[in-house]
């Protein structure tokens, strides 16, 4: 089954800058996706451990955000996939966005040209 004969899902955050362009895009391209806001709706720790072991939990945890960098050190300090997770599931804007579900796969962050080569 290809990408573009299935519904894809994408993951993020409604309000953030890089899920805008992610949603552009795929409507630019006519990419049917459904969208999953996990600051409203939540995300479950399946998925999240299921993308940590898929592109490790160092790609899937956005240290660059500010929920993050306002944490206290100590629970910034020895993480790991488990703790990481943790902090994912209490504030999921700290998990990188978008995430676009590809079924077989799954993209974080975005990039027009990593969507285009996985959606041809």
């Amino acid at each position: 089954m290809t990408a573009s004969s299935k519904t894809l899902h994408l993951f993020g955050i409604k309000a953030c800058d890089t899920m805008k362009k992610a949603r552009t895009w795929l409507d630019e391209h006519a990419v049917s996706y459904e969208f999953h806001d996990y600051k409203t709706v939540g995300i479950d720790r399946e998925h999240l451990t299921q993308w940590c072991n898929e592109h490790g939990w160092q790609v899937v945890l956005n240290r660059a955000g500010t929920t993050f960098r306002k944490l206290e050190d100590e629970r910034k300090a020895d993480l790991d996939q488990s703790k990481a997770i943790e902090l994912m599931l209490a504030q999921p804007s700290m998990i990188k966005r978008p995430v676009l579900d590809l079924g077989d796969r799954t993209l974080i962050g975005f990039k027009p040209d990593s969507y285009s080569a996985a959606l041809k």
